[in-house]
């Protein structure tokens, strides 16, 4: 009997890929033209990464379903995942749940501090598409306390204000005891 493990006996983690991105449509101009009259300019639409437009739902487990009968929803493409917002409703998802915010990378990124600048954190999509992305819209707040402590300087939307100070805390603590010093004998 051979009881030794094999990898090739193992069972590979479950992977969801990137999407294809060349599947979405850039937005119309009739897209465009709606958020334009928003006062959002085109450069902050044509990126880099380029706003791309999917059309599609929100699942149950907050992932984005693809469905060509469904709302446009506007598709913001980062390093780890894919964002979708529908502009109507105002609902986010994401193609793996893996995201934390749209634009996420400027929170890692030194010059987003540089000259005593700080991390802009917007309310929704297009106020920071007006503001030419200078900063992230937080969309899984679970993350914000392990991914937004290190960040020397945070400007919050006013309206975003006690759901940040909310969720900047730490997730967990640990249990804390003392120890007792025990008097060694003379």
């Amino acid at each position: 009997m051979n009881n030794k493990f094999r990898i090739a006996d193992a069972t590979p983690p479950l992977v969801i890929p990137y999407p294809d991105l060349g599947r979405f449509r850039r937005p119309s101009q009739q897209h465009l033209d709606r958020l334009h009259a928003m006062g959002v300019p085109l450069t902050a639409l044509t990126g880099p990464p380029m706003v791309l437009l999917a059309y599609g739902f929100k699942a149950a487990d907050g992932c984005f379903e693809e469905d060509l009968d469904g709302e446009p929803w506007l598709v913001f493409p980062e390093a780890a995942d894919c964002i979708f917002w529908q502009p109507r409703s105002g609902a986010m998802a994401r193609w793996t749940n893996r995201g934390f915010a749209i634009g996420e990378d400027v929170v890692y990124n030194a010059a987003t501090y540089a000259f005593d600048r700080c991390l802009n954190i917007f309310e929704n999509p297009i106020h920071w598409l007006r503001a030419g992305r200078d900063g992230c819209v937080i969309v899984d707040w679970s993350q914000a306390f392990d991914r937004l402590r290190d960040c020397p300087c945070i400007a919050v939307a006013e309206g975003l204000l006690e759901k940040l100070e909310h969720h900047f805390q730490p997730p967990r603590l640990p249990e804390i005891l003392v120890l007792r010093q025990r008097e060694a004998a003379e």
